[in-house]
């Protein structure tokens, strides 16, 4: 009927689609049994594990489990296993086990992990040089483009590296454009994705220590390449603050929860 107000239901089965689409898993669990696809972990199995009182979830190797759903099991006191996997390995990928929520973390090249690093036309510069700078941090590079100067859309590429990030795929994030504002609006979009703009190297600090950034956004404009990688440098191994830092970065991350349920 026209104008009918959804069903909740109907509004969960729609966001779970297009989160499938946005991790790149299928509904169809005969294209998961098949390996066409990676089985998708969402906040209704979590649900269903709490109210069956279970503490521990076991997943196939190879799953995605959404930041969400991640999110609600630490909530729910809930562990989320990788049947055969070391769980080492699972914890530096952010889904072994749930960390306290008013401690703080290491830096990022402490903790190690692959950065997945992109830019724009206006950034392909200097994101080439700050990939070779990496590199030579001994930081594993995923460039996932731009591959030319010639003109793009920001949003595309900023969206490659955050989804990166949220699948597990990297770590970390660097993305350049211009001002690095746009890109940064975009990634915020990708769920469990926490991005900064940041233009030096005081804020590049405060965006780890007070605000838990796993995606850094710089502008090109004006930017050398060595002040680019002083700030990136600051950036990395600035570690995460407790207490009253860690509370607050779990209110951003409680709004987005608040509207994907």
């Amino acid at each position: 009927m026209a104008g009918a107000v959804p069903s909740s239901s109907e509004i969960r089965d729609v966001a779970q689609d297009v989160l499938r689409e946005l991790l790149g898993s299928s509904p169809d669990p005969r294209q998961e049994r098949r390996g066409l696809s990676r089985p998708l972990i969402s906040q209704a199995e979590v649900r269903a594990a709490r109210q069956r009182g279970e503490t521990t979830i076991v997943v196939p190797a190879g799953a995605i489990v959404t930041p969400l759903a991640h999110d609600l099991a630490v909530d729910s006191k809930i562990e989320i296993r990788v049947e055969g996997a070391d769980a080492a390995r699972e914890e530096r990928r952010g889904w072994g086990a749930a960390p306290d929520p008013e401690a703080g973390g290491p830096a990022p090249l402490a903790q190690g992990g692959p950065v997945a690093i992109g830019s724009d036309h206006g950034g392909f510069e200097l994101k080439a040089a700050l990939s070779a700078y990496l590199a030579e941090l001994g930081v594993s590079v995923q460039d996932v483009g731009t591959r030319s100067a010639q003109s793009c859309d920001y949003p595309d590429y900023a969206a490659a590296v955050a989804k990166q990030i949220a699948l597990g795929q990297a770590s970390w994030g660097v993305f350049i454009d211009g001002a690095g504002i746009g890109s940064c609006m975009a990634a915020n979009k990708i769920p469990g994705v926490l991005a900064a703009t940041v233009h030096d190297v005081r804020t590049a600090k405060n965006s780890r220590e007070h605000n838990g950034a796993n995606m850094v956004c710089l502008g090109s404009v004006g930017l050398t390449p060595a002040a680019a990688q002083e700030i990136v440098h600051a950036w990395l191994t600035t570690e995460t603050g407790g207490g009253r830092h860690a509370r607050r970065v779990n209110k951003i991350r409680a709004i987005e929860a608040s509207f994907l349920k």
